[in-house]
């Protein structure tokens, strides 16, 4: 599993903050609402999709990051 922006999308209300410290993560419409409810990140760019979570004022985006595997 690879780290993965969630947005929940009834709490985000258009402020494009998200969009504006990191528009190739999180694709908005012509209104400034978030289009994605779940996407990939890609790898080495996780610093960037946290980044843009923490510009949410709403708090609507949630950074899930792959569980660790206990191999021992």
């Amino acid at each position: 599993m690879t780290t993965q922006i969630r947005v929940d999308r009834e709490k985000c209300s258009g402020h494009a903050r998200c969009f504006a410290a990191e528009p190739d993560l999180f694709p908005i419409d012509e209104s400034g609402f978030v289009t994605v409810d779940v996407a990939d990140v890609p790898a080495g760019q996780e610093h960037r999709a946290k980044a843009g979570a923490l510009a949410c004022p709403e708090g609507a985006i949630t950074i899930v990051e792959p569980a660790e595997t206990d191999l021992g």
